[in-house]
């Protein structure tokens, strides 16, 4: 019995040795939970026994329990890398169409060659599909998706109005409108530029000139330029006869700007101005024979304009077109919402990190790569947002680091070290006794 008793405890120790070992070796494992081997004692009687004389039969090991609690924070460069500041798990799931969810504590996340978030197991990490406000439409862990980030966004949209606020300088510099030459800064007063799109997304640069009129007070000539061609001012009666000096032999149509002595706009002529049709500069694109439809034009929506003693200055200068964005960024919040930044200014709700949490967080089975899955002891995953109730708040940004303390583990492996040698002591003296009981004549 002495035997076995002794042999017991070796097993025993052997245990908390090799859980010792285990915590040691995953102490830079991200998201790594520490275990701890919990013993009880064997200790059988029978209605026949006394049980006040009774020993007990040795030790055995009841549990390897996982220890929870939170690991510190490591912060990265990578927007891409999620850790959990309190209660709950990341959902993964191996492959895009299995319903089998499993949870993890380590959120070094990338994304694959199809733009989908992975971990570095290549495992989907889970969110809800969320409306243009953020919300998810439903919250389920049968309603998490994996997580795709598009490369690209939108359809071109063709330019057709630009927004314009400015002042223009009333000490600026007159010219003689008729040697006007986009070549030459000498021959106008201001100028700005502005992009533009086609049909198909292709950019234009739209280019302003602004000549302060020589002869008359108060009036200004405006030209448009498209990618340096000159474009005509639609329904406009300022004709221009460029004077034979200027290199610049053709002068588009202007618009004419008038001020009054306060300062403030008092007339423009024509009244909506608007470029004519681009023609092949940019316009709607025929896709079957490549051709432009010269049908595109630009209409130019006044502000607030101004002719002040002060610098030529710009406050408002805007258009409604775009071209297809591509991906520059991702930003997650404390609440899990995935934003995704493009080239053309826009940003895309993409997703709702989906995070869980169980009833018994011991209870969960490990299945490796600082992964669990549920079983009957955690009870069901509870699915839930990001930094709501008692669900966790997500850090971008950054990594959960393990929770094992070294300095106490160390401690634990001198400890098992010792029970190991005293059972195995054990185990020689009973050898000993044994071997002098045979020896006796």
């Amino acid at each position: 019995m002495s035997f076995n008793i002794a042999l017991s405890g070796v097993n025993a120790s052997q245990k908390d040795l090799d859980v010792t070992a285990n915590n040691i070796a995953n102490v830079n494992t991200v998201g790594f939970k520490e275990s701890r081997a919990e013993f009880a004692d064997v200790y059988a009687t029978s209605i026949f026994t006394n049980a006040q004389t009774a020993v007990g039969n040795g030790v055995k090991t009841i549990d390897v329990a996982q220890q929870f609690q939170q690991g510190s924070l490591q912060f990265t460069q990578n927007s891409l890398d999620l850790a959990i500041s309190g209660e709950g798990f990341f959902v993964t799931a191996s492959d895009l169409t299995t319903q089998t969810r499993e949870f993890t504590r380590a959120g070094a996340f990338k994304l694959n060659s199809e733009n989908f978030i992975v971990n570095s197991q290549g495992d989907f990490l889970q969110g809800y599909t969320v409306n243009s406000s953020g919300t998810p439409s439903a919250v389920s862990m049968a309603a998490t998706r994996p997580i795709q980030i598009s490369a690209e966004v939108g359809t071109p949209t063709m330019t057709t109005d630009i927004g314009m606020s400015f002042n223009l300088p009333s000490n600026g510099t007159s010219h003689d409108v008729t040697f006007f030459n986009p070549a030459d800064s000498d021959t106008y007063t201001s100028a700005t530029s502005v992009t533009v799109y086609d049909s198909q997304g292709g950019a234009h640069v739209a280019e302003t000139y602004f000549v302060k009129d020589q002869t008359t007070a108060n009036t200004w000539y405006k030209f448009v330029y498209v990618d340096g061609e000159p474009v005509n001012i639609d329904n406009s009666t300022n004709n221009i006869t460029p004077d034979p000096g200027n290199p610049n032999t053709t002068i588009p149509d202007a618009a004419v700007l008038t001020f009054d002595s306060s300062g403030q706009l008092a007339n423009q002529d024509p009244a909506v101005i608007e470029t004519e049709e681009l023609g092949n500069i940019g316009g709607v694109w025929d896709p079957v024979t490549g051709s432009v439809e010269s049908t595109q034009q630009l209409l130019f929506n006044y502000g607030n304009v101004t002719q002040f003693n002060s610098a030529f200055e710009v406050s408002d200068l805007s258009q409604n077109g775009s071209t297809v964005g591509k991906l520059t960024g991702i930003d997650i919040s404390p609440e899990g919402l995935v934003v995704a930044s493009y080239s053309n200014g826009t940003t895309t709700n993409i997703a709702k990190v989906a995070v869980a949490q169980f009833n018994n967080n011991q209870g969960l089975g490990q299945i490796g790569d600082t992964a669990w899955q549920q079983t009957q002891r955690s009870g069901e995953a509870i699915a839930g947002e990001a930094n709501t109730g008692t669900f966790g708040k997500i850090n971008s940004a950054s990594l959960e680091q393990a929770n094992v303390n070294l300095t106490e583990q160390l401690v634990n492996l001198i400890s098992a070290q010792r029970n190991f040698q005293a059972n195995s002591r054990a185990l020689e003296v009973n050898s000993t006794l044994q071997q002098t009981i045979i020896q006796i004549r």
